[in-house]
């Protein structure tokens, strides 16, 4: 009514009766058997009605002004304890309009201020009691004239509810990050051992990591440091290198800020503060899962039942207790609480706060994301490609998927950006999906609704983004010079069964763990801690209702947009399927790849916690049985606390003894011979010394020495691909003179052998590196399924240790113990017989 200009007119009650047509309606008959004028029927009751109350329901609903009304009860209770303390007692309506909302209004209009002003309407939640009958005296109700209860008694339990389920999610967290740093220290007896003890306990690209976070420490200044890493030439032989860019080392950035500026020196060793951020961050993770869990199911219960099983599963939830610095501890974390915050964006039933509130959150953690980890990228495809399939099904808001969408753009060019210009990301399947959408969205706009066009785009919607998205991949491609993580897509056709090679990276790569199919053993220790079922039959009903929800909008009946306990709908819910989806798809790429499992079973404990803790999905379960014993809404409350309940004790009965007797364990790590090794290369080995070797060890050398290296365990960049494969040229059969040249082509000084390789036993044979070398080299061929080996050399790691000429011309032995053979590269060749 503010968009017009109008002017009140005072008029008797039985004047106005067409402002209540849209509720009652005269039934005109013959003169004969016309009815009295004061009886009024309901629309309903008409033999062939123009509509029926179904219809206007629906119309309500979508329409935004009605669909707010419908949530609220009629605006008498409060109108009227405003009213009450105005002394016009003229102003108040007759008790037989206090039920007649139309007439109310119209009442309300009639004795509205003559200046303009109007009585203002306040909003209450609607109460369970019946409504008054019409024409009832008001001497025989003064009950209803005293006002309401205060809203303070809904507001407490409610904010009770909300207090004790916050401290319950952060001491979840604090709890796992106390029980993280107590198992390290137990294990590795971290703090009784000497620094250098302590930084052999990385490993691999761990070490290479933590290494350029003393070398930050180490700088005069922090900007100084940064410069020294942008440029970066005392890490590899030859080379210059933007090792930020190279390794992703934002961690290590944002770590060394917080160690400088909190003024920590003197407090805490640089090692401890890490390893803490780390295992704070893992706390967060934990935490940001159990508000997961608990926004999905209504009950912070699921949210401990997800602490429960993460923990209990925790050799299959998080690598963190073999390398706490890799680049996934870092940055999972913040990709938990984007899912969370996903998770409260997409409910339908949440208030304008809590999503602006969402939507910032969801926005602030994918840019972070975005920086922490070279991959991101690619799980926020999977992520958006669910987005999609859920916004191709209708079961989300368009608006909500678009502006996540854009979300994704701009972390993209973020982190392009910040990650100085990395084309990866310019031929990242993310890019080209969300400006896919993005242009699908501005065809849809751009064409007029009710036409043939519009109508074809909305059914070839699905196939319109998927073909654009393929092709504008490969059109970027190929004008876009791209040579980082190519690997991984060689790794997935392989995978596939669309290629073969004989290249030794891409097979050492698929002969590493993470890369094979999941074991028995995997999905065994899932089911003995019961994740497994309770995951299988939450997944099938929750797919059984989403197929129901597909099937009843194809067939052209309205589904509510607001799901209820009583409907059992659970598949109504846009956030339920979105998970449905995204366990669906990491799930797909764990049976591929069992290192996905790092990323799949986490969200297995979210969605299983959350299925057996909502009572909507046991309502579901008993609408389709039909269950009349029982009335299905009381048994599925009983159910979803019995039910965890139940877990909850059964797990704690078995596999709370075996955490605290990992806790109890004083295991000792100690490795005497990579200790004598470092300790030979720091008192003997000259300052400008370049060690060549495995890539793994090099990670240590870097570490806890600082003396320059070949090669790293870094497999994103090809260079460093190549040289890795050519260092590993000393386990193969070639001859001495061969590795020499090459070794001195990265002028190398010192050459390490390990004999743990050089002799290696492995399970599979085939996987083991010296016939992975064998294989790239030619030096096998295989004949009617039987493999033959020739070369006219030995095997060099072995034929080295003999002594004998032409190694001892090309190399001299300066150090060795039982696991590792130290030779000097000799710069004058001495022939001997």
């Amino acid at each position: 009514m503010s968009a017009y200009c109008y002017e009140l007119y005072y008029g008797s009650e039985k004047a106005i009766g067409h402002a209540d047509a849209c509720r009652r309606l005269p039934i005109w008959e013959p003169d004969i058997d016309q009815s009295p004028a004061c009886e009024i029927r309901a629309i309903e009751e008409l033999s062939q009605p123009p509509f029926q109350a179904y219809d206007v329901a629906l119309h309500s609903a979508r329409d935004p002004t009605n669909s707010w009304v419908l949530n609220w009860d009629f605006f008498v209770p409060p109108v009227m304890s405003e009213m009450e303390e105005l002394s016009d007692d003229a102003m108040l309506p007759p008790r037989a309009l206090q039920n007649d909302v139309p007439a109310l209004l119209a009442h309300l209009s009639l004795h509205s201020d003559p200046q303009g002003g109007t009585v203002e309407l306040r909003q209450r939640k609607k109460p369970h009691g019946t409504e008054t009958e019409e024409g009832a005296p008001e001497e025989g109700n003064e009950e209803s004239k005293k006002p309401k209860k205060s809203p303070k008694y809904v507001l407490i339990p409610r904010f009770a509810k909300l207090f004790f389920g916050c401290i319950a999610a952060i001491v979840s967290g604090m709890m796992y990050a106390m029980y993280l740093s107590t198992y390290h220290e137990r294990r590795f007896w971290f703090s009784g051992r000497p620094e250098l003890e302590r930084e052999i306990t990385f490993q691999g690209d761990s070490a290479v990591y933590y290494s350029f976070y003393k070398e930050l420490l180490k700088a005069p200044s922090f900007e100084r440091g940064v410069y020294e890493l942008t440029r970066d030439n005392r890490t590899l032989s030859m080379k210059t290198m933007n090792a930020v860019q190279k390794m992703t080392l934002y961690p290590e950035l944002i770590a060394s800020v917080l160690y400088q500026a909190s003024g920590s020196e003197e407090v805490i060793e640089p090692v401890y503060f890490y390893i803490g951020i780390v295992f704070g961050l893992q706390g967060i993770y934990v935490t940001a899962l159990f508000v997961t869990s608990w926004l999905m199911s209504g009950t912070w219960l699921a949210g401990m039942l997800t602490v429960a099983w993460f923990i209990i599963n925790r050799a299959d939830t998080t690598r963190i207790d073999y390398s706490i610095p890799s680049r996934e501890n870092w940055a999972l974390p913040y990709f938990a609480c984007q899912v969370a915050a996903f998770t409260g964006y997409l409910k339908s039933s949440t208030n304008s706060s809590a999503e602006r509130f969402s939507y910032l959150l969801v926005s602030a953690s994918t840019y972070t994301f975005m920086l922490m980890w070279e991959y991101s990228h690619y799980l926020l495809f999977v992520q958006a490609v669910c987005l999609f399939l859920l916004d191709t099904i209708a079961l989300a808001q368009t608006e909500k998927v678009h502006e996540v969408y854009k979300i994704y753009g701009f972390s993209v060019f973020l982190g392009y950006i910040l990650h100085f210009e990395n084309p990866a990301l310019l031929v990242s399947p993310l890019l080209s999906l969300v400006t896919a959408v993005l242009l699908a969205k501005c065809l849809q706009m751009n064409t007029k609704k009710g036409t043939l066009v519009s109508r074809m785009l909305k059914v070839f919607y699905f196939y319109l983004v998927s073909t654009i998205t393929v092709t504008l991949n490969l059109v970027v491609k190929t004008f876009v010079p791209h040579k980082e993580n190519e690997h991984l897509m060689k790794v997935l056709e392989i995978k596939l069964g669309l290629n073969k090679t004989k290249n030794f990276t891409m097979n050492w790569l698929l002969c590493q763990e993470s890369l094979q199919t999941p074991s028995q053993d995997f999905f065994l220790r899932l089911t003995q801690s019961s994740l497994l079922p309770f995951y299988v039959l939450v997944l099938i009903i929750c797919l059984l209702s989403v197929g129901q929800v597909i099937f009843r909008r194809s067939s052209g009946e309205p589904v509510s947009e607001t799901s209820t306990l009583e409907s059992g709908r659970i598949g109504e819910r846009p956030e339920v399927v979105y998970h449905v989806l995204h366990t669906i798809s990491l799930g797909s790429l764990t049976m591929m790849m069992e290192g996905m499992k790092y990323l799949w079973t986490p969200y297995v404990c979210m969605l299983a916690a959350f299925g057996v803790c909502s009572p909507e999905l046991w309502t579901t379960l008993f609408k389709w049985i039909r269950l009349k014993a029982v009335h299905p809404i009381l048994l599925a409350l009983i159910l979803s606390m019995a039910v965890p309940t139940i877990i909850g004790f059964s797990l704690w009965k078995e596999f709370f003894p075996r955490i605290m007797a990992e806790l109890s364990e004083l295991q000792e790590f100690y490795d005497p011979d990579t200790v004598g090794l470092m300790t030979w290369i720091k008192r003997q080995a000259p300052v400008a010394a370049v060690f060549a070797g495995s890539p793994q060890l090099m990670g240590v050398i870097k570490l806890c020495t600082g003396w320059m290296v070949t090669n790293l365990p870094v497999y994103s960049d090809e260079d460093l691909q190549k040289r890795n494969e050519n260092i590993f040229q000393i386990y193969s059969k070639r001859s001495a003179e061969d590795i020499y040249k090459i070794l001195t082509s990265y002028k190398a000084t010192y050459l390490v052998v390990e004999d743990s390789i050089c002799n290696e036993v492995g399970p599979v044979r085939g996987c083991r590196i010296k016939d992975l070398l064998d294989i790239a080299n030619g030096h096998v061929y295989c004949e009617e399924g039987d493999s033959y080996g020739y070369s006219k050399y030995g095997r060099f790691c072995q034929e080295i240790k003999m002594n004998y000429s032409p190694y001892v011309n090309y190399f001299t032995r300066v150090y060795w113990n039982r696991s590792y053979f130290v030779y000097k590269i000799n710069t004058v060749i001495s022939f001997q017989s």
